[in-house]
């Protein structure tokens, strides 16, 4: 989902499930400014400070909203530990009031509500974006708390971080192809993007670029413009997840595989930026047993969080590209793991950051596969 100034409304939150209370620490907060839900879940600070992005949603409970950051905040330590990062995991979930646009000044307020709680948690905590917020929302934060990162340009800042994400993810996706085809050119493939906002459309840019043809869809039918400036296909919204392609490439919302869906998918490898792609787990245990590759999000994902480590520490162009291009070759090595193991991907990959997290912090364990 594209930032734009308003948020999208959550309504299955009763179908999902019940997220793990692994953290270190959980901040659940009304603005004092506009009153609304603030939630910040701090998952671990093992390797460095939690990082993770602020969604700004509306939520149909705020016990749904908790859940959200708690999961998506145990997602983030994996991300950061898997790419070889120097961070935690953490994230911040702002619940929007109604299921309208913001008005800018109220969205602002909202936005230092937020850094005051940041600013409060001194460092164990830093701020970026995520769905539903954008640079200029960063922007804000920073006048509230320096532990913020995302920022504009202008403000020192690596600026908007979906074309790193998408880099990685076109990485991941050569690197699935590679392993279920033979070759890692993208040429012969087709790729169906479900979600055409900020990195949905980077992505099909790079892709058709490789000479990719490319499927698009998305729920806002205005997109359908965009893929057609992009020299994309579009498929409806309701139908895309099972449309019949080489690659499925999730990037709007989690969960977007489900029992429901799964048998139907028309697809050969699953990988997208889409956080928690997976209603549950154990559906990666189904993918395979239908010879379905897949890429596990938190890992082809992780250039979006590559960038604001880049930022936090500075380094240079080359190091990042390095950093982000290095996401094909530790999913092509969970791949080979998870063949050679017969374990998912999925359980290979959080073998992967669980021991690099066990040297500092040993009592925590992966998630189930």
């Amino acid at each position: 989902m594209s930032r734009g100034n308003g948020q999208a409304t959550r309504t299955d939150g009763d179908r999902r499930p019940a997220a793990r209370l692994d953290h270190e620490e959980l901040v659940v907060r009304r603005g004092t400014r506009t009153g609304l839900y603030v939630v910040i879940a701090v998952h671990s600070t093992a390797l460095g400070p939690a990082l993770g992005g602020a969604r700004l949603w509306h939520y149909r409970t705020p016990g749904d909203a908790i859940a959200d950051a708690l999961r998506l905040s145990e997602a983030m330590t994996f991300k950061a530990a898997a790419a070889g990062l120097d961070l935690g995991g953490g994230k911040a979930v702002l619940c929007s009031d109604s299921d309208h646009e913001l008005t800018d000044r109220r969205r602002r307020e909202l936005m230092f509500d937020l850094g005051d709680v940041v600013e409060s948690l001194d460092g164990r905590y830093i701020t970026a974006e995520d769905v539903g917020t954008g640079t200029e929302d960063m922007a804000a934060i920073h006048e509230r708390t320096s532990h913020v990162v995302g920022l504009p340009e202008a403000l020192g800042g690596t600026g908007d971080p979906s074309p790193l994400t998408a880099r990685g993810v076109e990485a991941a996706i050569r690197a699935c192809c590679e392993r279920r085809f033979g070759s890692r050119e993208l040429s012969d493939r087709t790729v169906c993007i479900v979600g055409l906002g900020h990195v949905g459309t980077r992505l099909a840019e790079r892709l058709i670029s490789a000479g990719a043809k490319v499927i698009a869809a998305d729920i806002d039918a205005e997109k359908r413009g965009v893929a057609a400036d992009l020299g994309a296909a579009w498929a409806d919204a309701g139908s895309a997840m099972t449309t019949p392609c080489d690659v499925l490439a999730p990037c709007a919302l989690g969960e977007a595989i489900d029992r429901d869906n799964l048998s139907s998918l028309g697809c050969e490898i699953v990988c997208g930026s889409a956080n928690n792609v997976l209603a549950e787990e154990r559906l990666a245990d189904e993918l395979a047993s239908r010879g379905i590759v897949y890429a596990p999000d938190f890992i082809a994902n992780a250039g979006g969080l590559i960038n604001v480590y880049a930022e936090i520490h500075e380094l240079d162009e080359a190091r990042t590209t390095r950093l982000v291009d290095g996401i094909g070759e530790t999913v092509a090595l969970i791949l080979v793991e998870a063949e050679e193991r017969s374990v998912t991907p999925l359980k290979a990959a959080l073998e992967l950051a669980a021991e690099r997290l066990g040297e500092t912090h040993p009592h925590r364990q992966p998630a189930a596969a």
